[in-house]
């Protein structure tokens, strides 16, 4: 799988594998210089892309995440999971406000602290439905790996601010458990660029 540690994208997919009975080559990518094969594999040129060994690719993170589930169980229906209307908000309209916030300099004529708030609106619906430790239950799951990344990204603009919001006190602590989570730490690893003869590098299974 071609991946890059800090894409929130990778970063869900990485999660995915790490919590199923399977382990893969990882191929770190640095993204202004991505391999040739990469784009090969998928020309539309972003990570993660998953490249199986019967030559099928998969280049959607959420798809990734759903090949890893199906390698430990019965493959969930994403529209079933409890909380999945999240994960598409996620997705779209928080993505949509944390990119004009975090790198306003790269659009024209926009106010960077009214593209915050609107991402903090989504937020404050997520802090509604944190009844326990994970939006998945006592245990951390596929919800929870889905989304909790971009918070990490929204929350990197600022910490300082973010920390101290009380309208999303129990998002902040989800975030918090996220970010001392022993299987986040292994899957935010640092390894070298890879290229072609480079050593493999055996991800999953807790490796």
């Amino acid at each position: 799988m071609y991946s890059f540690r800090r894409c929130p994208y990778a970063m869900r997919a990485r999660l995915a594998i790490d919590q199923s009975n399977k382990f893969i080559e990882l191929r770190e990518v640095v993204l202004r210089d991505k391999p040739a094969h990469m784009i090969k594999l998928s020309p539309k040129g972003t990570v993660p892309v998953l490249w199986l060994p019967n030559g099928a690719v998969i280049d959607e993170s959420l798809d990734i995440m759903m090949w890893a589930a199906s390698q430990t169980k019965a493959t969930p229906s994403l529209q079933t999971l409890k909380h999945y209307d999240l994960i598409e908000e996620i997705d779209s309209t928080f993505k949509y406000h944390l990119d004009r916030y975090k790198y306003a300099s790269r659009y024209k004529n926009i106010d960077a602290i009214e593209h915050r708030n609107e991402a903090l609106s989504v937020l404050m619906k997520i802090d509604k439905r944190l009844e326990t430790k994970w939006l998945s239950g006592q245990n951390s799951g596929f919800v929870d790996w889905a989304i909790l990344p971009f918070i990490r990204q929204y929350r990197a603009t600022d910490p300082s601010w973010f920390d101290n919001l009380p309208e999303i006190k129990k998002t902040s602590a989800w975030l918090e458990r996220f970010l001392n989570w022993e299987c986040f730490q292994r899957v935010m690893k640092k390894y070298p660029k890879w290229q072609p003869g480079s050593e493999k590098i055996i991800f999953g299974l807790h490796c």
